[in-house]
């Protein structure tokens, strides 16, 4: 793969995937039973990446997720629509490092041979097997249309096969297994999936039933962000056993950085007409982004800068002399965009006119590439599986009934043009729509689409949606110190509960050799993996030697019947292995020590050598040797603990110089730092620009301004924060702390996952989960130092009460000498605020002993709080 799956999400679904794949295909060829499953994962998850890494398994195997290849194994990649099949195809080719283009077919019009061909992608739409297709005519005898001589049948164009009997051969030979991928699922599912309009059953479901003398497809994955449809029309679908869903949780999907945090929404106060004022603030938010853009790519070095573009959503029936006009506003808020930068993505598929103005027309998956695209106009959602990562501004004129229209096309833009998140700036990680039909009633139902991900229904954590956001920049009367203070705290990741410490010093030692901060990395963190595996041979020297054994013979029994008697008698015997076996075992190992690592070791091996008089004959006996090595679990333990310890070495030895770097290397080595099973603590990234709501909603609708504080390390133009609280009573501790003698300044942490956010980590039901405390506060001491004070407030009775007490307990205690106070608070029944002091031994001894929060409260290790 050219892409590094994500370790969190990616790499378990493929995993889940492959085996689903692996059970149906050995059900198939065993017992002719055929299955179906789905993969569902939110928009901008990755699904066609992780598509790549599940073709490449099965056509050429992958040694880390244990998969066999299927060397019989022909894919048919199904959608409705030709230009999503284009972008599928090109997104597989530009993911796999081994699928080429030969290996990935478009079927077209003159396609003809018998069968499909064993490892191949073979792309069909439901165009393409509708009865008029050239590819179909001929399978249907009753089809009226076909051509005649002498009143025998002719296949059109002298056609040999249809794509029926095509698709029916393929199933039919033994020697292939035909796998069905049916991108965006749920489309063509409405109904169950079952009969069109006419009663006809539909095109899918005749691939999945089978239609005429033709077999249903063994194998169906369907893939899609909304699988519900789909799944139910599976479960209706004849004669078909249906396996374990593989969902990816879209928590992990929206703190990866691969979708934007922020989607802002501008919508007037009051009702009136304000299609050219917000149409004029969203050229001011496009030339704004552009520049802020422009100043990144600069700052980071790199030339390859975003340039944004913004889409106008028009109505489906629209003016083109509005349209226009709109043009002509943006052109004269903006005069310097290009008079060539409009296209259009209408239905019509052609160059409109619009007022004074043309604007050709540009195929939605090709909209991303195509740097001289800047206005954008289109009607509606576009297609399914278009994106643009790169459009970040909207101004939609849809009316105010048309949420649905609003929310897809805004699902086509949440992807982060880098594919990472900006290290702290909202602005840079944000998508602006503006509503000029909307008010702020009506933008509700928009806002709970966008919050839950649309369609699929799921909450996306971490994601926000503001109405009519204001900008915060860096304090200019925070001292340089408080930055330095607050950069300096130590933050924390979650752990991965299937971490390979060999992968991982593999990918840092390739990071590290590429900046140039240790050259041959590679060569110095393999040669000291092979000095554990020398070590490992002395220590379990009998377990290897018994292994060794096992490797090269093998064991079975011989069966003998007396026919007169019906006796039965069995004799054991044993046979020299022969090279085949012992390369089976010894990629069983490289499993298990890595696959990079087997190989280089056994090259150690091999030179170590002296008495074999030729290289191949010593590379066996290397290969031997590994294999039966692989066979003792406790020489993985020790690899993989000698493997964890260099990767924190060479992280800490090097943490200085990797700080001075790009922020897109900086992401690489943090998500590294991430891949362990207890991560190094991490450094907060420096905020410099954040979007932040001004107005709180209650439930009966009615809004209010929030309280705004000074002294925050970033502000508004007025020097001035507006902080929303989760309850009535932080902000009597954040009033409380400002009130402090020498208090200087305040963080409020953000409750997502940003770089600039500090993290705990905590266990709760068994699983492991982060707490963002809500407050950092800084006073200046009296010896001129600036000292960090870390105060949570929260409710002792809500359910993660004490698991996040004891996170914090556990914290305090690894990281006490980065902070003054570490204190968590809480306003209990009678009204009075108690505080549990982390800094204390006796305290987070009681804290982790404790079995209710309130009790702990309650109790002497709790004291005051005075607000």
């Amino acid at each position: 793969m050219k892409f590094t799956l994500k370790d969190d999400y990616q790499t378990p679904a493929v995993k889940e995937v492959l085996e689903n794949l692996r059970k149906a295909r050995k059900r198939w060829h065993e017992d002719r039973d055929k299955h179906g499953f789905s993969l569902t994962a939110t928009t901008g998850a990755g699904k066609t990446v992780m598509a790549a890494a599940v073709i490449e398994a099965l056509f050429f195997g992958n040694d880390e997720f244990e998969f066999e290849h299927d060397p019989g194994a022909v894919v048919i990649w199904f959608s409705d629509d030709p230009s999503l099949n284009e972008q599928s195809r090109c997104r597989l080719q530009q993911a796999s490092d081994k699928l080429t283009v030969s290996d990935l077919v478009t079927v077209g019009n003159t396609f003809n041979r018998e069968r499909l061909e064993a490892g191949k992608v073979y792309f069909l739409n439901t165009q393409k097997l509708s009865k008029n297709s050239l590819l179909v005519r001929g399978h249907d005898s009753d089809d009226a249309g076909l051509e005649t001589a002498d009143g025998q049948k002719v296949m059109p164009d002298m056609r040999a096969f249809t794509i029926w009997d095509i698709i029916r051969n393929t199933i039919e030979d033994p020697e292939l297994t035909l796998y069905l991928v049916l991108d965006e699922a749920h489309r063509g599912m409405k109904d169950g999936g079952v009969t069109t309009t006419t009663g006809r059953p539909t095109i899918i479901k005749q691939l999945i039933n089978g239609t005429g003398g033709v077999p249903g497809i063994p194998i169906v994955w369907g893939i899609s962000a909304t699988v519900q449809r789909f799944n139910d029309a599976m479960a209706g679908m004849q004669g078909r056993a249906i396996m374990s869903p593989v969902v990816v949780d879209p928590k992990l999907v929206q703190a990866s950085g691969l979708l934007k945090d922020t989607i802002t929404l501008d919508v007037p106060d009051e009702i009136g007409d304000f299609e050219t004022v917000l149409l004029r603030r969203g050229t001011d938010k496009l030339r704004e982004i552009t520049e802020a853009w422009a100043v990144y790519a600069e700052e980071q070095g790199d030339t390859n800068k975003v340039l944004p573009l913004m889409v106008l959503q028009v109505p489906n029936s629209p003016n083109h002399n509005d349209i226009g006009k709109w043009l002509d506003t943006i052109f004269e808020r903006w005069p310097n965009l290009p008079p060539d930068c409009v296209a259009n993505v209408f239905g019509e598929h052609k160059i409109e006119t619009f007022g004074s103005r043309t604007a050709p027309y540009i195929e939605p998956q090709r909209v991303q590439e195509s740097d001289w695209v800047r206005i954008l106009v289109a009607k509606d959602a576009i297609s399914t599986g278009w994106d643009c990562p790169r459009a970040e501004v909207m101004v939609s004129f849809r009316a105010a009934t048309d949420k649905t229209h609003i929310t897809q096309l805004l699902g086509r833009m949440v992807r982060t043009p880098l594919a990472r998140r900006i290290s702290g700036n909202d602005r840079l990680n944000a998508v602006d729509c503006l509503l000029p039909h909307f008010n702020k009633q009506s933008v509700t139902a928009v806002v709970t689409e966008l919050m839950t991900g649309g369609e699929s229904g799921e909450e996306l954590p971490g994601r926000r949606v503001l109405i009519n956001p204001r900008e915060m920049k860096p304090n200019p009367a925070i001292p340089e110190d408080v930055w330095e203070t607050l950069l300096s705290l130590p933050s924390q990741t979650l752990p991965r509960k299937q971490a390979r410490p060999v992968k991982r010093l593999t990918a840092l030692a390739h990071e590290l050799a590429m900046d140039k901060l240790l050259p041959d990395a590679g060569k110095k963190a393999h040669a000291e993996m092979h000095k554990v595996l020398d070590d490992a041979q002395v220590r379990y020297a009998a377990e290897i030697k018994k292994a060794r054994r096992s490797v090269l013979t093998v064991e079975g029994k011989s069966i003998q019947t007396d026919v007169q008697t019906q006796k039965m008698t069995f004799d054991d015997f044993v046979e020299a292995a022969d090279y085949a076996v012992i390369e089976d075992a010894y990629k069983r190992a490289g499993r298990a020590i890595s696959p990079d690592l087997a190989t280089t070791y056994a090259e150690h091996l091999a030179l170590q050598v002296e008495d074999l008089e030729d290289e191949e004959e010593a590379l066996i006996e290397a290969h031997t040797t590994i294999a039966a090595i692989g066979l003792v679990p406790g020489v993985k333990g020790d690899l993989e603990a000698a493997a964890e310890s260099l990767a924190k070495d060479w992280l800490g030895k090097y943490h200085d110089d990797i700080k001075a770097l790009t922020d897109e290397r900086q992401e690489v080595y943090r998500q590294i730092s991430e891949m362990s099973a207890d991560p190094l603590p991490i450094d907060i990234a420096r905020p410099h620009t954040w979007l932040q709501p001004t107005t709180a909603r209650d439930p009966n609708g009615k809004e209010s301004d929030l309280p705004r504080y000074e002294r925050h390390l970033l502000c508004d133009e007025d020097g001035m924060f507006p902080n929303s609280a989760g309850s009535t009573w932080e902000p009597a501790v954040l009033n409380a702390e400002l009130q402090r003698e020498g208090s200087i300044g305040w963080y409020r942490n953000p409750d997502r996952a940003s770089q600039d956010s500090l993290g705990v980590i905590y266990e709760e039901a068994g699983e492991n989960r982060i707490l963002r405390p809500d407050f950092i506060f800084f006073v200046r001491l009296d010896d001129g130092n600036v000292a960090a004070d870390l105060i949570d407030p929260h409710g002792d009775y809500l359910a993660d009460a004490l698991p996040k007490l004891k996170g914090l307990a556990e914290y305090a205690a690894s990281s006490r000498e980065n902070y003054r106070r570490i204190e968590a608070v809480s306003k209990i029944g009678s009204g009075a605020y108690r505080m549990l002091d982390m800094t204390k031994e006796d305290v987070r001894a009681a804290v982790m002993a404790a079995t209710s929060a309130e009790g702990l409260y309650a109790s002497p290790v709790a004291v005051d709080y005075r607000v």
